[in-house]
């Protein structure tokens, strides 16, 4: 197997840089770096899905980099370029913590920098969480097709199964991904042969880590959470997404409470909106509404 570092140069761009971030219990974290372009406009941290890393976010990266957002993506650890413990979370507070450790992180490099969450799928409910118990770290969330509201969910007896699981204390046992099939993630035929191909594709979590995502489609259902999300936030969904359920996460949405909010649906697009044809139109809207309320910051 090849090792991290020959890895890291997986879907990595020539603006991009690679770097590692060390946590509190010592875990250390890949993540990559797009420096801003011209003068700075402000700090972005980005949480990918449950099996992709940051490698397969380069394009939108780079696009928010040349408008002059420093754009910091983490790749979670066990899984990306972090082989320690692969597919593995201990507990959703360390999810929680290593999201703000890092955050702490970037704030104190670049100081004085408004700071946006942004989310892809399964890492739309990371965000959303951790943006409400710690709002006053972010002035803006942006969500992209957020696992908040599934169509893809555990049947009875893997719940079962899990339930039994936690009960016994089994803790490592491997568990397969439910999304090994490309097609759910897009229609393009060569973004599909991408993701096929991908060695860094995480295809299987720990029963811990389904342990640590079950509290969070706790959370993320609870008011609370909707309340506390003050900040502006944008979300951006795929019409033809097959994995998140749009209905019931536009209705989610509509109880944020900013006025700045903002719902995009692209009718055309399937869940990644970083594979689709028209990803160029996608992201230019993203950068507008960043424009658009930065001077609300």
């Amino acid at each position: 197997m090849k090792s991290p570092d020959e890895y890291a140069e997986h879907g990595q761009s020539n603006h991009c840089q690679a770097e590692r971030f060390t946590t509190s219990d010592g875990y250390r974290h890949f993540y990559r770096h797009w420096p801003a372009v011209g003068e700075t406009r402000g700090l972005l941290l980005a949480i990918h899905g449950i099996q992709s890393h940051s490698g397969w976010y380069g394009y939108s990266s780079q696009r928010l980099a040349e408008a002059g957002y420093e754009v910091y993506f983490l790749d979670r650890r066990g899984s990306g370029c972090n082989f320690r413990s692969r597919g593995h979370a201990p507990h959703q507070d360390r999810l929680v913590f290593d999201v703000v450790q890092f955050t702490l992180e970037i704030q104190y490099r670049h100081p004085n920098l408004p700071l946006t969450l942004l989310g892809l799928s399964w890492g739309g409910k990371l965000a959303a969480v951790t943006a409400s118990r710690y709002s006053h770290l972010f002035n803006r969330l942006i969500l992209l097709y957020p696992g908040l509201r599934a169509h893809v969910r555990p049947s009875w007896f893997q719940l079962l199964q899990l339930k039994l699981a936690e009960w016994a204390e089994v803790e490592h046992k491997k568990v397969p991904v439910p999304l090994s099939d490309p097609c759910l993630f897009t229609d393009d035929p060569e973004s599909r042969v991408f993701i096929r191909q991908d060695p860094l594709m995480l295809e299987e979590v720990t029963t811990s880590f389904l342990f640590a995502n079950r509290p969070f489609d706790h959370e993320s259902r609870q008011a609370a959470l909707a309340r506390q999300l003050t900040m502006p936030s944008l979300l951006m969904l795929a019409g033809k997404d097959r994995i998140i359920d749009n209905r019931e996460t536009e209705m989610w949405f509509r109880t944020l409470p900013n006025p700045l909010n903002e719902l995009r649906v692209y009718e055309d697009a399937a869940h990644t909106l970083e594979f689709e044809p028209n990803r160029e139109t996608i992201f230019s809207d993203l950068i507008d509404w960043l424009s658009r309320t930065d001077s609300h910051l």
